[in-house]
């Protein structure tokens, strides 16, 4: 078949690779609970209280190689790999790496080579993952904890952030490799008192809330490419719902604007 003949035109659904990270007791595995068909894959023991199913908890990398080759080769009905979580994930592929290099830490290796070393765990990681979305049709829900790390923006002065609580080589090479980096917290408001004497009190008031941040900003690294609202529920069916290339708040936009010309 000649090249031109094989352009095609159009959106391709395809399963997704999201990466969801947010602050502690937000809701993460919740949201991956929620996803079609899941089985998790958990390195740290956080799921006693979530109907889901899951495989042990893995103690070494090979146990999580063990759990995705069996996703690819036996014969299931799941949907969806949950992994969970990413940085309790990094903590057995540094023990991979210095089981191979014979050394303690991976603070050991000299020159932070270890870091660099581990990129090749985490290629197998994503490798069998993506297996698993071409081939067994699973999407796929990495779930990682939050940290603050100090932002060199070339354009600005530094800045605090949230970002993946991952080595930054790790993060870059999952971040990249997702299609959507979800950033998990609380909405939280400011409220501003004037005390008198020209002091001013500004305060944090929480909703309650939970919410995905969907945008790369100045407070948190994410990336979509499904044309997510910036803001937007911690549900995974609105989620979803995007990703099948509807608008799942469509409906209520029209039903309001009805109300609205009804009143008139």
């Amino acid at each position: 078949m000649a090249m031109l003949e094989q352009i095609t035109t159009g959106p391709v659904r395809r399963p997704r690779r999201t990466l969801i990270y947010g602050v502690q007791g937000v809701g993460k595995s919740t949201f991956g609970a929620m996803a079609e068909k899941p089985v998790f894959i958990q390195t740290e023991d956080g799921l006693n209280d979530i109907d889901c199913s899951r495989f042990p908890i893995a103690t070494t990398y090979a146990d999580v190689l063990a759990g995705l080759g069996a996703l690819y080769s036996d014969k299931h009905e799941y949907g969806t790999i949950v992994v969970d979580s990413l940085d309790w994930l990094e903590r057995l592929i540094w023990a991979d790496v210095c089981a191979k290099r014979g050394v303690e830490s991976i603070e050991d290796i000299g020159y932070a080579k270890g870091y660099i070393f581990s990129l090749a765990q985490w290629r197998d990681v994503l490798a069998g993952l993506d297996a698993l979305r071409n081939e067994r049709g699973m999407a796929v829900i990495l779930i990682a904890h939050a940290m603050i790390e100090k932002f060199a923006n070339p354009e600005t002065d530094s800045y605090d952030r949230y970002v993946p609580r991952l080595n930054k080589h790790a993060s870059a090479l999952v971040a990249e490799w997702c299609d959507e980096v979800l950033f998990a917290t609380y909405q939280i408001h400011t409220k501003t008192t004037d005390e008198g004497f020209n002091r001013k009190r500004t305060q944090g008031v929480g909703t309650g809330a939970r919410v995905l941040r969907t945008g790369e900003r100045p407070a948190h690294a994410a990336k979509n490419r499904l044309n997510l609202p910036d803001e937007m529920p911690l549900d995974h069916r609105l989620y979803a719902a995007y990703a099948r290339g509807e608008d799942p708040f469509a409906g209520a936009a029209s039903t309001t604007d009805d109300q609205t010309n009804e009143g008139a």
